[in-house]
C-alpha cells in the first residue's frame, strides 16, 4: 500500500510539461487514450478551475410547449402566467447557479418535455 501513495504523490507533483508527456506515452505505447485535455495555466499564472455553478436556459418550447410550459411552472415554483410568460420569452433561464446535477437533470426533464435547453 505504501508504494501507491509513494507512487499517487508523484503523480500529484508532475509539472503540466511532465504530463503531457505521460499522456503522450501512455497513447502512443500503450494505445490508452487521456480522458480529458490537461489545460496549461491560465494567462494569469494560475490553474483554470472547474465551472461549478450553471444556468439552465430554454432555448425554444418546441412543439409541446403547453407541457414545457407546465414542467417549467414545476420546477420554478413559478404561478402558470409567470411560466407562460418564461417560454414564450426564450431564450429565458430557468434557474441560475445551480449545480451541475440539477442542471443536467433540469435539462434532461426539459428536454423529454420537447424543449431546447441550453447549460452555461
Amino acid at each position: 500500500m505504501a508504494d501507491l501513495k509513494d507512487f499517487a504523490e508523484q503523480l500529484v507533483n508532475l509539472t503540466v510539461k511532465e504530463v503531457n508527456e505521460l499522456a503522450t506515452i501512455l497513447k502512443d505505447e500503450y494505445g490508452i487514450e487521456p480522458a480529458a485535455a490537461v489545460a496549461g495555466p491560465a494567462a494569469g499564472g494560475e490553474a483554470e478551475e472547474a465551472q461549478t455553478e450553471f444556468d439552465v436556459i430554454l432555448k425554444a418550447a418546441g412543439g409541446s410547449k403547453l407541457a414545457v410550459v407546465k414542467l417549467v411552472k414545476e420546477l420554478t415554483g413559478l404561478g402558470l402566467k409567470e411560466a407562460k410568460g418564461l417560454v414564450d420569452d426564450a431564450p429565458s433561464a430557468i434557474k441560475e447557479a445551480v449545480s451541475k446535477d440539477e442542471a443536467e437533470a433540469l435539462k434532461a426533464s426539459l428536454e423529454e418535455a420537447g424543449a431546447e435547453v441550453e447549460l452555461k
